[in-house]
């Protein structure tokens, strides 16, 4: 048996419990339900319309920020390319983080060529709750239905907006995970974790971005962090000749609209983009370290997840 037909015969089978498309859903289940469902058994789903009652859905154009927010300096991230977070050049570059009015990251996102590099608030350190609760009550602190399910309130609230050019690498979370769509959509490329397997691996010296001059980005190591675990693969163009486990892999699409909310579960792989100055809601719930995480962390550690020479 070829090395191949062994991986084969070894894989693992998705198509168990998973199907190739996330469902949708016009109601937004039971508390009860909604766990057993979806919580419990790691799958992902979308509710259309989860939030379109909100004020936000409505509220939240330019002129309206700018009145309610305009003068308030909130946390940017900038790179040349769009990539924060994200291997290049040898290095896992982070971006360069500014602090800048909101007002004026509003005037980038009307008019994005008039200004070098690429803008996007995506600070995950609940950046909703403390950079932006003056329009908190346009939207929620929690997700009630989702909270009352797990029994807990979420650990981080994060609002999202940005460039279209952003793209945020694939990677995975330790966390139960509800992307709320105010404005715009959001495209998602998914692997679930039976994927890991497949999902390819580098370390990388940590390093950001800093703008020299106008327009002119430089990478500086960032000898203080270390080294980065992080995916060397590109799910839109995966290179399947230097990757060649990759093509074992079942990723999932989906674009998920202003309203809707997608259940991203923990520990999922996923690779987004989105529209131009898309804006969204995440709410991050700790993961329960339980016998799934264990079967993971053995299913990443298994032989054939070494980096072919």
């Amino acid at each position: 048996m070829s090395e191949d037909e062994q991986i084969k015969s070894a894989s693992f089978s998705p198509e168990l419990y998973l199907t190739n498309e996330v469902p949708v859903l016009d109601d937004i289940p039971s508390p009860l339900e909604l766990y057993r469902e979806w919580i419990a058994p790691n799958k992902p789903v979308i509710f259309r319309g989860a939030v379109k009652k909100w004020p936000a859905i409505g509220k939240w154009s330019y002129d309206y920020l700018r009145k309610q927010i305009g003068n308030k300096e909130v946390s940017v991230a900038v790179t040349p390319n769009g990539y924060a977070d994200a291997p290049c050049d040898g290095y896992f570059v982070m971006p360069e983080e500014r602090s800048m009015m909101f007002a004026n990251f509003l005037d980038i996102m009307e008019d994005p060529k008039n200004q070098p590099g690429v803008f996007y608030v995506q600070k995950q350190n609940s950046n909703f709750t403390e950079e932006f609760s003056e329009i908190l009550c346009d939207a929620s602190p929690d997700i009630p239905w989702f909270s009352e399910a797990l029994g807990k309130d979420p650990d981080a609230v994060n609002f999202w907006m940005g460039d279209q050019r952003a793209v945020t690498s694939m990677h995975k979370d330790h966390y139960e995970n509800i992307y709320c769509v105010v404005s715009g959509y959001k495209d998602f490329i998914l692997l679930p974790p039976t994927d890991s397997a497949w999902v390819p691996y580098k370390s990388y010296p940590a390093a950001t971005y800093k703008e020299t001059t106008a327009g002119s980005f430089i990478i500086q190591e960032d000898t203080n962090t270390g080294s980065v675990p992080w995916i060397c693969i590109d799910p839109v163009k995966p290179d399947l000749e230097k990757y060649p486990q990759y093509k074992h892999a079942s990723p999932v699409f989906c674009r998920v609209h202003a309203g809707d909310a997608l259940y991203l579960p923990s520990l999922w792989f996923h690779h987004v983009r989105q529209s131009h100055a898309c804006i969204a809601v995440n709410y991050w719930y700790d993961m329960e370290y339980d016998i799934k995480y264990n079967y993971y962390k053995f299913i990443q550690n298994l032989s054939w997840l070494k980096e072919p020479e």
